[in-house]
């Protein structure tokens, strides 16, 4: 698992990521109460995880930027390409980040203040959303940089994995 899990109880989440986060050494940054952005590490480059908390929902939020150069003219390409790469996943889902013009894996978790497991939960969310921006960066490098076919690269990546 990615993260060590904590005893913490009835915490604001953004406190434990901040405390989880803190003691690993990573790069981070608190952006108020309920926000925080985390600069991780990739097999292919940095990526960053932002979470965000909606108390009244008891929501917690976290996006996972995929730092492409988007070369494409063609929107319909990212928007094929985002509907077949979301078919195959059972946990969150891609989104096109159109303020800076790249995809962006997001996942969100209701919270349960009564929640022992809310840590290893938290652990999973990152681990989640690390793995599938990691096996989807080279899909959407192909298409976003190079312009190749979506559905070529999806079954060529798929191919490959077997």
């Amino acid at each position: 698992m990615f993260l060590a899990t904590q005893n913490v109880q009835n915490s604001n989440p953004i406190d434990i990521l901040e405390n989880i986060f803190g003691q690993k050494a990573f790069e981070w940054e608190r952006r108020g109460l309920n926000e925080i952005v985390i600069e991780v590490s990739g097999k292919w480059q940095d990526m960053l995880l932002f979470f965000a908390w909606e108390e009244r929902l008891k929501c917690l939020h976290m996006s996972c930027l995929i730092d492409i150069e988007n070369k494409l003219c063609d929107k319909n390409k990212m928007f094929e390409l985002l509907a077949l790469v979301n078919e195959n996943l059972w946990l969150g889902h891609f989104s096109y980040w159109t303020e800076h013009d790249m995809p962006i894996f997001k996942h969100s978790i209701i919270v349960d203040g009564n929640d022992a497991a809310f840590e290893e939960k938290l652990a999973q969310m990152v681990d989640i959303a690390l793995t599938e921006c990691e096996q989807a960066y080279p899909v959407f490098q192909a298409v976003l940089v190079q312009n190749m076919d979506p559905k070529r690269v999806l079954f060529a990546s798929t191919t490959l994995l077997q």
